[in-house]
């Protein structure tokens, strides 16, 4: 069994992804194989589930939850940037495939996982040689 983190969960559609703990492509989750209602499957779940090989990349089944998404983050007090002074992170790749394949779901679901996973190779590219994520 793998354990990874919900990085997206389409309820309408019965789909997202999973971000194994052992790294590697993101791991394509279904509705049909899920061991729990799909309420559940938010962001920030970590699920426990078989790791299978399909002709468009990993795929999960019997998935089960291990631990629930934490609670939301609590509003920024008082080390908030001063107006105008944005603060900028650089991202691990982890964190950077995890907002990539956000957007990328949220603003084309459409897009097939092998294409999101296409994009996001090539974003992480470029992310890297501008100094976005760590390498």
């Amino acid at each position: 069994m793998v354990t990874g983190k919900v990085i997206r969960f389409d309820e309408v559609r019965g789909y997202g992804f999973v971000a194994p703990d052992v790294g590697g492509e993101d791991v394509f989750i279904h509705v049909n194989d899920l061991t729990f209602d799909k309420h559940l499957v938010v962001p920030g779940v970590v699920v426990e589930f078989d790791l299978e090989d399909s002709d468009r990349g990993p795929k999960a089944s019997n998935v089960s939850i291990v631990r629930e998404a934490p609670a939301a983050p609590v509003e920024r007090g008082e080390n908030e940037p001063p107006p105008g002074e944005e603060l900028f992170d650089v991202l691990s790749p982890k964190e950077f495939h995890e907002t990539i394949t956000e957007a990328l779901l949220t603003s084309a679901p459409t897009m097939t996982a092998e294409q999101i996973l296409q994009v996001r190779q090539k974003l992480t590219q470029i992310a890297v040689r501008h100094g976005w994520v760590d390498a």
